[in-house]
């Protein structure tokens, strides 16, 4: 006999739903908090796009949060199936049962379902969110025979780093042109630096010092780095220069190791570091 278990009671199975109580520390970077809140008026998905560590996910929290929605974060991969999103059925003491997946547990809950790095996943399994991300805003469970409908509460978001796309990775045209596009970047230097204070209480000059040696990682994208330190690395090397980390080595660990294991890129970024400290 088959039975269903609703995802609440395959918590351990999934991602868990997050209900954020506090206010998040979030800082606007442009018109995004807008943005968003039209397309939730209009009940149409979003699509973060942004380079890593420039507040997509702190985005999302802040969103919950003034929501008061439960967050479920899937952090895609290559092996994410359908699914994995879905549900799919499982045997436990000796019955069949079916298992929510994430996706479909948000819908149910009328939740916020964020997929991280949507470029990651296969492209056979972004298909599934087609009818959810369109005016049809239902998830077919073609297992379990179910169509679900998202209740006006569900939100449907998703986000990528345009700079790692290749002809491989690529997000197809018929998901993209279903969500609002916001796109995130690094802060003004202003607003980075109030950020970098606020977050670990750093010093004003050494907190400017970080940002200079971050802008000079930036300027090396694309010449022997992926990417350039992101405002979550300064963030981390503030953190261990405030419990007394000397800065070089805060820098080589937070920044610099995080960013490349090329041994002339790390000699490079360290004798950049040394230079501004």
């Amino acid at each position: 006999m088959k039975k269903f278990i609703g995802a609440v009671s395959a918590a351990v199975l999934q991602p868990e739903a997050r209900l954020i109580e506090r206010e998040p520390y979030y800082e606007p970077i442009g018109d995004e908090i807008a943005l968003f809140e039209a397309a939730y008026a209009s009940q149409i998905p979003l699509l973060l796009k942004g380079p890593t560590g420039c507040g997509k996910t702190r985005f999302m929290e802040y969103i919950a949060w003034k929501l008061q929605r439960p967050l479920i974060t899937v952090s895609c991969h290559d092996d994410l199936t359908a699914s994995d999103l879905v549900g799919r059925y499982l045997i436990t003491n000796n019955e069949t049962v079916w298992i929510d997946g994430p996706l479909a547990h948000a819908v149910r809950i009328g939740g916020i379902c964020y997929l991280d790095e949507i470029v990651e996943a296969r492209k056979d399994t972004t298909v599934v969110i087609h009818p959810l991300a369109d005016d049809r805003r239902v998830l077919p469970m073609e297992k379990h025979g179910e169509l679900l409908r998202a209740p006006k509460e569900f939100v449907l978001a998703m986000s990528y780093n345009p700079g790692y796309q290749s002809v491989l990775k690529e997000l197809k045209q018929s998901t993209r042109q279903r969500f609002i596009a916001i796109e995130f970047n690094y802060p003004s230097d202003a607003l980075e630096t109030r950020i970098v204070i606020t977050e670990s209480g750093l010093d004003l000059a050494n907190t400017a010092r970080l940002l200079k040696l971050a802008h000079m990682t930036r300027n090396l994208k694309g010449n022997g780095l992926d990417e350039g330190a992101s405002t979550r690395l300064l963030v981390h090397a503030a953190k261990l220069m405030r419990r007394g980390i000397a800065p070089r080595a805060a820098c080589r660990g937070a920044i610099a190791e995080a960013l490349t294991d090329d041994a002339e890129m790390l000699r490079a970024i360290d004798e950049l570091a040394s230079s501004i400290f």
